[in-house]
């Protein structure tokens, strides 16, 4: 009872938080060609226009964190998503490793954007995060109705003593190699330059400002961060604005890991149904753990389809089924039964697993899929549905070692993979944090449900799940 009454404090104290950080602000949904923009203002704002980009693989919602602050002191701001990413049905395409290639198209988005925006007149600020950076240097190259420049997590070769005139360079304490680029972007105006001032020479004004105990994603949501952003733009344009920034970032946090918490009380609601399966040796989880890691990659990057429209998500799909079979297999050959639905735990864990999918696509980020990614996460299913089948029969009732040690094959395995091919598999090293935090988020809850249901109901639902999770997290790409 105890726990429940935490976590439901947790979640309405977040949720207050959360819509207060929204207050006064009106967020409308609009379009420049077939680029979905979010308009960021309070009704009747007259403001500097501001137009904000986010990096790969994130989308307008990630960027709430510095558009919303930026609209309560009075700015008009403008988040868009670029190619493929979030809910833009058009995927990225061209050369990545050229600056004419990927890079130019999404240049070229960003331009027209800004041209839509439109200022009156007046310069247009830009802000954005990773592989945005280089992207707003590129435009703020190209036109004459740029004005400052945030750059969060930045890295740009165009940067150089002149250009931007107006930047600061945010970085988290916790990105050694950008927090480099950063001062040493400073320093191009003044040898003597060092972090957490602003050098000025002539016309040039530029400071790399330092966010502490944060790095390449929640420096999205520093309070120290986005303070300072607001105050270099409130004096690029002469404003003063008295705007507080909230802990965004804590509460959601807060709401997600709230859910999360008050999952496991509401499970135990559940009718109790226990599974009499074998129980596999250590030397059979060693064995399920280690064959699928070293012959799923062997089959997989041979055969590497390349027919889904998301960077490895084909490979990733098959790489997932032929892991997910072979330890099904096993567990078969074993007589590991896996006992009957439980109806019950399915709808309440599905129902679960919708909510906190709807909550983080309000707050954090995107997770609701456009029509042209429905049949991607159709494909996903094919791999991800056995694969955690397979591991909710492994790890059910398990204690922690085996789990680390049967999710820690899977996870060399995607190792063996890379290493295999490097140039074409690189972003499964991206995806691998994604799979991660979905294990500690999405497994506890079916862990919570599998103690009372069985593992059956936990592993359909979860495998649906993650299929959603990868199919609305990578960028759409079409070479």
């Amino acid at each position: 009872m105890l726990r429940a009454i935490v976590a439901l404090l947790l979640i309405l104290g977040s949720l207050v938080l959360l819509e207060v950080s929204r207050a006064g602000v009106t967020i409308e949904r609009a379009d420049v060609g077939d680029t979905p923009v979010s308009l960021y203002a309070r009704p009747g704002a007259e403001g500097p226009v501001a137009v904000i980009a986010h990096g790969f693989a994130g989308s307008r919602q990630m960027m709430q964190g510095y558009a919303l602050p930026l609209a309560r002191a009075g700015y008009r701001v403008h988040v868009f998503d670029f190619l493929g990413h979030g809910r833009h049905d058009r995927p990225m395409s061209g050369d990545v490793g050229s600056v004419d290639g990927t890079t130019r198209l999404l240049v070229d988005q960003t331009a027209e954007v800004v041209e839509a925006a439109g200022a009156g007149g007046e310069p247009i600020a830009l802000l954005g995060h990773s592989m945005a950076t280089d992207v707003l240097v590129r435009v703020a190259a190209e036109r004459g109705d740029i004005g400052p420049v945030v750059l969060v997590s930045a890295f740009s070769e165009v940067i150089d003593a002149s250009l931007p005139r107006d930047l600061l360079l945010v970085t988290g304490a916790w990105e050694p190699g950008l927090r480099g680029f950063a001062l040493e972007a400073a320093r191009m105006v003044d040898p003597g330059a060092e972090e957490g001032e602003t050098v000025i020479a002539g016309d040039i004004r530029r400071r790399a400002e330092i966010a502490p105990f944060v790095e390449h994603v929640s420096v999205l949501y520093s309070r120290a961060g986005r303070r300072a952003s607001l105050d270099w733009l409130d004096t690029a344009y002469g404003r003063s604005s008295n705007v507080a920034i909230l802990p965004t970032g804590w509460a959601i946090l807060g709401l997600l890991g709230g859910l999360v918490l008050i999952f496991a009380p509401l499970a135990r609601r559940l009718p109790a149904h226990q599974v009499h399966a074998n129980d596999p040796s250590a030397g059979q989880i060693a064995l399920a753990a280690l064959g699928p890691a070293i012959l799923a990659p062997l089959v997989a990057v041979a055969l590497n389809p390349g027919v889904l429209p998301v960077l490895v998500a084909d490979y990733l799909a098959l790489h997932l089924a032929l892991f997910g079979a072979a330890q099904i297999l096993l567990l078969w050959r074993w007589g590991v039964t896996t006992g009957p639905v439980d109806w019950r735990a399915l709808g309440l864990l599905a129902l679960w697993c919708a909510l906190f999918g709807l909550a983080l696509d309000r707050y954090a980020a995107n997770f609701l899929p456009t029509p042209g990614r429905l049949w991607i996460i159709a494909a996903l299913a094919l791999g991800a549905v056995p694969f955690m089948l397979a591991d909710a029969l492994l790890t059910y009732r398990a204690g922690l070692g085996r789990r680390f040690a049967l999710r820690g094959g899977f996870f060399l395995s995607l190792g063996i993979a890379v290493a295999l091919d490097f140039e074409g598999l690189f972003f499964l090293m991206m995806i691998a944090p994604v799979i991660l935090l979905f294990f500690a988020v999405f497994g506890t809850m079916g862990r919570a449900a599998g103690t009372r249901s069985g593992p059956l109901a936990p592993g359909l639902v979860l495998g649906l799940a993650l299929a959603w999770a990868l199919g609305v997290s990578f960028p759409l790409f079409q070479a």
